[in-house]
């Protein structure tokens, strides 16, 4: 989102739900009054790191957090799980008729994080991708020309970090995970498209460090220093599934055949 951001793309974030259910997990925000205010809290998290990114607008759908799988938040009647699938792509397209968006990104199918609101995004994402194209096979309707599923954790990319992480002399984060790598059940997804973020790595550990109730600066998420990321995995990994453009695989850039508006 920085690179595009700064390249003179818009880059617009549509986030489901407020976070009601989620926990504390940084213990220097575990402090009086942060739980009981954490829908609040979490947009204004989400609204800095988006600052950070260079995002231009957050569209907030505003549904209720559906908690883990198996807990009581499940069957909450606001929860963004348990939504009309129609209200949500009727929202989605209004969005795609607004903003015109080329590309369209969303979580893929893995099953190695089975949030209820995680898997509904990659449902109804993917099914309004398809719904926008037949529209604009039938009339004028703006619909994006590619879409793609984020492939953050693979095997490869944590592999190549872990190895990195103790040829520097750090302690390896990954160690466990890639011990126990089937046990988790992460699907190794196909990369197509690996785009270069080299100058934006910094960017990436701010905004990380912008949502202060789920990232613990100790974690593992920032154990590995900006510098050393920037020189042995400088990408973000990508996913095409959906093309009305030609394309050769694999990319560099998202917007690989397309036409800049």
């Amino acid at each position: 989102m920085a690179r595009y951001s700064a390249e003179g793309a818009r880059v617009i974030l549509v986030c489901a739900t407020r976070g009601e259910e989620g926990d504390i997990l940084n213990p220097r925000m575990d402090r009086p009054g942060i739980k009981e205010r954490m829908a609040e809290v979490r947009e204004q998290e989400l609204e800095a790191a988006c600052a950070l990114l260079g995002v231009h607008k957050i569209y907030q759908l505003g549904y209720r957090d559906s908690g883990m799988p198996g807990s009581d938040a499940n069957a909450h009647p606001d929860a963004f799980t348990n939504a009309s699938r129609d209200e949500v792509i009727a929202r989605l397209l209004e969005i795609i008729s607004i903003e015109r968006p080329q590309v369209f990104l969303c979580y893929d199918e893995h099953k190695g994080y089975e949030h209820p609101d995680h898997v509904r995004v990659h449902q109804w994402g993917t099914e309004v991708w398809h719904v926008a194209r037949e529209r604009a096979g039938s009339g004028s309707f703006p619909a994006p020309q590619k879409l793609y599923y984020f492939a953050t954790f693979t095997r490869e990319r944590l592999s190549v970090l872990h190895e990195a992480s103790v040829a520097e002399g750090i302690e390896s984060p990954y160690a466990g995970w890639l011990d126990h790598w089937d046990e988790i059940g992460f699907a190794e997804p196909e990369i197509t498209t690996r785009v270069d973020v080299a100058e934006y790595v910094h960017l990436r550990s701010q905004a990380l460090l912008a949502h202060a109730t789920q990232i613990d600066p100790d974690s593992f998420w920032l154990a590995i220093p900006d510098d050393v990321q920037r020189r042995i995995y400088p990408w973000e990994d990508y996913q095409l599934v959906e093309s009305t453009v030609p394309t050769e695989l694999p990319e560099t850039d998202l917007f690989a055949g397309i036409e800049m508006q």
